[in-house]
């Protein structure tokens, strides 16, 4: 390499760079336009551009960097500035729309940059290492035909997308079992011919394998994915492909609305309502939201499709925001189920199961129907009590109790995973007189398995589905006819089509008719649609049963007798009154500290020093209070609501909370995140 000469006598450009650290600001470094780097070609002059990784000297570290931007002057004095040590990439890693969307997320959920940027490449790019080379191969696109013919509403859907010139937001609501996925296909055709790429994001990687499929038997052309589950190696394959424009169609998790796509034609999310595009820790941003804020800077079409919109997506429906398209009747032959509430006040019930449902499970099975049990409680019984002195065995290590597992034979806490074994005797009286109370799906299982001993039985949740492989294995048993009574959790509720399911029964409908958190009620009718929408999508005429002890609850009526569409009115002319979202927006201000005071402490000199500011004339401060399960894995935890009906007061009050935070002495030692529409209040 040649030598280098002194900054003061070559030109010097200014590189802003992204560097993977805590800290919510760029770094100023000199980059020299004379420099020279060692190159198969010879000795050649540095080129610096955005997008760019380049390995820098931070502290008494050498990091790889993103360089973000590029000036001609710095606050820093340039003698003070370190120089670049060297380029790793001879073109752009990122392009500007995608750095732009970064640098966006960035500010809007108040995440360091270097951790947005640098956390969005696979494991071996951030550390420093050489990509792939994929070139992008000019394929022609084969499409299969539809197995069924389209309705006039999907025809109407697909015209309205393919008709899109720029940046617009579709609403694609349709009933379960509408045929949103063959809306889905036929509106990417046209842009894939065109060369174009299309991404699609799905809420869970359960559903990404049977997404991948159904592209695959439809189209082709190259499918890539990705999703938490692969290994390093395979996702820096998928990324590479993404990006070289080779893959067509990117189909994953709420981490893949980051991939770099070369040229992006639309965006569409699959099951659009679903919490899981929600980022619950570290970088909490919201899939949902980042893609339609891509799909705007790419000005590109984006699809959200549901049968259950969120009240965020209907809102902006009725304010003409996003275009409404509707799918009102089921493909094919299938007809919508048929619904039945059973009280369950004063019945005997054999493991959370009433003799109306357990006859009319008998009915089906006798029709050579199948039959999915919905119940979202794992575990075999969620509560231990002690019958002489009416304590629960809870967790040593949060506000929650311990609950019963039966095959491995012990206690869980399902909150910090902490795993004990089960006692002979009361923890507090030590009386030998516990007993379990409450139902989980080991428990329905068992109870099923000796109600119809001569029926094959398979449970779906996150107990018999750990290991690789097995869910699809379960599914397969469902697919194929030879399962005949289906038991799961939410991981069945949504995306799934089993053509001889008959029967759907919702175990127990009463845990979201009265949570704590304001979304409850939105969540259980979501929940409890999508369930209900595996019964009946083919020929055979479906049948959903809800269990609850509260039948006449006005608003759960109103969902069965009305639909989804009238339940979610009434439930935002609530939440007009409340000014909760979608009327306001929220972000919330989380400490948590080994010392129980220390986590409250910390918020209410954070909140004295806000209310020392102007901005609180359309803001307000709820809190600080703790945290609804206030202890959790140890630690103690509390919260710090900020409500305003303006997103600008909004964001600058997160601004200054950013800054208290960071400058009050104890920032470092209590820790503290902020989320800026937060999905759970938990």
């Amino acid at each position: 390499m040649s030598s280098l000469q002194s900054p003061e006598s070559l030109e010097s450009l200014i590189l802003r760079v992204a560097v993977r650290v805590p800290l919510r600001r760029t770094f100023d470094y000199l980059g020299l336009t004379t420099q020279f780097v060692e190159s198969t070609a010879g000795d050649l002059p540095a080129v610096y551009f955005p997008g760019q990784r380049v390995r820098v000297p931070f502290g008494r570290r050498q990091v790889v960097g993103m360089v973000m931007e590029t000036a001609k002057k710095s606050i820093v004095p340039l003698d003070q500035l370190k120089t670049v040590l060297v380029p790793i990439d001879s073109e752009p890693l990122l392009s500007s729309t995608l750095l732009g969307l970064l640098q966006w997320a960035s500010e809007y959920y108040q995440h360091p940059i270097g951790e947005v940027v640098l956390g969005s490449l696979p494991k071996c790019l951030r550390e420093g290492g050489e990509r792939m080379t994929v070139a992008a191969e000019s394929v022609s696109v084969e499409c299969q035909p539809l197995p069924f013919s389209l309705n006039q509403d999907q025809i109407t859907a697909i015209h309205c997308i393919r008709q899109a010139t720029g940046f617009a937001v579709f609403c694609l609501q349709g009933v379960t079992g509408s045929g949103k996925t063959a809306v889905y296909l036929e509106s990417m055709r046209p842009l894939l011919q065109a060369g174009k790429q299309v991404l699609v994001l799905v809420p869970e990687i359960a559903l990404t394998p049977q997404t991948l499929l159904r592209f695959e038997q439809y189209f082709q052309v190259p499918i890539v994915s990705l999703h938490s589950e692969l290994t390093e190696k395979q996702r820096l394959t998928a990324w590479t492909q993404a990006h070289s424009g080779h893959a067509r169609i990117l189909i994953g998790t709420r981490s893949a609305v980051f991939a770099p796509m070369k040229c992006l034609g639309m965006i569409i999310i699959d099951e659009s309502h679903d919490p899981s595009f929600k980022q619950q820790t570290g970088f909490r941003y919201l899939a949902r939201d980042v893609a339609i804020k891509r799909a705007q800077i790419e000005g590109i079409p984006v699809v959200l499709g549901s049968a259950t919109p969120t009240l965020e997506t209907l809102m902006n429906v009725y304010r003409r925001r996003y275009h409404h398209l509707r799918l009102a009747a089921r493909a094919g032959q299938a007809t919508m189920p048929q619904f039945e509430l059973i009280d369950l006040r004063d019945k005997k019930l054999t493991a959370g199961l009433s003799p109306q449902l357990i006859a009319r499970i008998g009915s089906h099975l006798n029709r050579q129907g199948q039959v999915l049990l919905f119940l979202n409680r794992r575990g075999y019984a969620p509560t231990v009590l002690c019958h002489h002195c009416g304590g629960v065995v809870s967790c040593h290590r949060c506000d929650a109790r311990m609950t019963l597992h039966k095959e491995p034979f012990r206690l869980c806490c399902h909150h910090c995973g902490r795993q004990t074994e089960v006692p002979s005797v009361c923890p507090a009286c030590h009386q030998s007189e516990l007993s379990e109370m409450g139902v989980g799906t080991e428990q329905l299982a068992t109870a099923l398995t000796h109600l119809f001993p001569s029926v094959s039985l398979a449970r779906i949740d996150r107990d018999t589905t750990r290991k690789k492989g097995q869910l699809k294995a379960l599914l397969a048993g469902v697919h194929a006819g030879t399962t005949s009574i289906l038991i799961g959790t939410q991981m069945v509720s949504k995306g799934h089509h089993f053509k001889h399911l008959s029967l759907v029964a919702v175990v127990d409908a009463d845990g979201g008719l009265y949570g704590s958190d304001f979304r409850a009620l939105e969540r259980m009718a979501q929940l409890l649609v999508q369930v209900s929408g595996r019964a009946g999508r083919e020929a055979q005429q479906g049948e959903v049963l809800i269990q609850t002890h509260h039948p006449g609850h006005p608003l759960l009526r109103l969902l069965l007798e009305q639909g989804y569409e009238a339940f979610a009115s009434a439930l935002l002319q609530e939440r007009a009154l409340t000014q909760l979202p979608p009327h306001g927006f929220l972000a919330l201000l989380r400490t948590e500290s080994s010392q129980q005071e220390k986590a409250l402490t910390f918020l209410r000199q954070i909140k004295q020093q806000l209310e020392q500011q102007r901005f609180l004339n359309s803001v307000e401060l709820m809190g600080p209070v703790p945290a609804p399960m206030e202890r959790r894995a140890g630690r103690y935890r509390a919260q710090l609501l900020v409500q305003s009906v303006q997103r600008a007061a909004l964001r600058t009050a997160v601004v200054q909370i950013i800054q208290c935070c960071e400058q009050h002495p104890e920032g470092r030692r209590v820790r503290w995140s902020l989320d800026v529409d937060p999905q759970e209040m938990m």
